[in-house]
């Protein structure tokens, strides 16, 4: 699972990304603006954002998302803590609120719950698709209650279909999502992974069920008739 942390406190914001690291990839911005392009990708399955930041605030950098029709759920962080702020917040569309300071343990239970509302996460850090079920903590994955091997890329490549089910990723929401924007390897990467995630998934039936979208990308549907 991918997030995001827009927070424009450089020390706050490091603490905060090796805090999640271990549990989740994380992309990271240090002012609004930087985290209205990353959030407008539309790969994440949750942001952190900060609410006082200088030019484009949080605030202003939710409504615009929603605006644009873009619902990752959102916790803001903010040292603000009057019901003003909180309800203002909410209103713009934001799923929660934590005040800053914060406990880190307290931080990482509103994200996971965050998740497990939006339907990214289940209370045992599970997610299924028909006979499918990835269990998150250890990356493991069971198909038809037989285990399957997969590379970690495999493993969030066919996390990030199955939470998408039924909607179609385009190959560059498929290559920012699973490999960074940060990395050294090409758009064309997705298309081998696919191949050889079919591959895996051939012996128990699923292959067919990732559908090509020509020219667009990818969508996860069960294959019926």
């Amino acid at each position: 699972m991918r997030l995001l942390v827009v927070e424009d406190h450089l020390t706050l914001l490091n603490s905060i990304v090796q805090l999640l690291a271990d549990e989740f990839e994380v992309d990271q911005a240090d002012n609004g603006e930087d985290g209205l392009f990353y959030g407008r990708q539309n790969i994440y399955d949750a942001i952190i954002l900060d609410v006082m930041m200088p030019g484009m605030n949080g605030f202003e950098l939710l409504q615009t998302l929603r605006a644009e029709g873009i619902h990752t759920p959102v916790l803001f962080l903010t040292a603000r803590d009057s019901l003003e702020d909180r309800v203002k917040g909410l209103d713009f569309g934001g799923d929660d609120y934590l005040v800053k300071p914060f406990q880190a343990a307290e931080l990482k239970a509103r994200i996971r719950a965050l998740l497990r509302r939006s339907g990214s996460l289940t209370t045992q850090q599970t997610i299924q698709y028909r006979g499918i079920e990835l269990f998150g903590k250890d990356k493991d994955i069971t198909i038809d209650n037989e285990q399957l091997k997969l590379t970690l890329k495999q493993y969030e490549l066919l996390e990030y279909l199955i939470q998408n089910r039924g909607a179609i990723l385009t190959k560059e929401q498929i290559y920012d999502r699973v490999w960074g924007f940060d990395s050294d390897t090409t758009i064309a990467i997705v298309e081998v992974f696919m191949h050889h995630l079919r591959k895996k998934l051939e012996p128990f039936g699923y292959h067919s069920d990732i559908k090509t979208v020509r020219g667009v990308g990818y969508m996860l549907k069960e294959t019926t008739g």
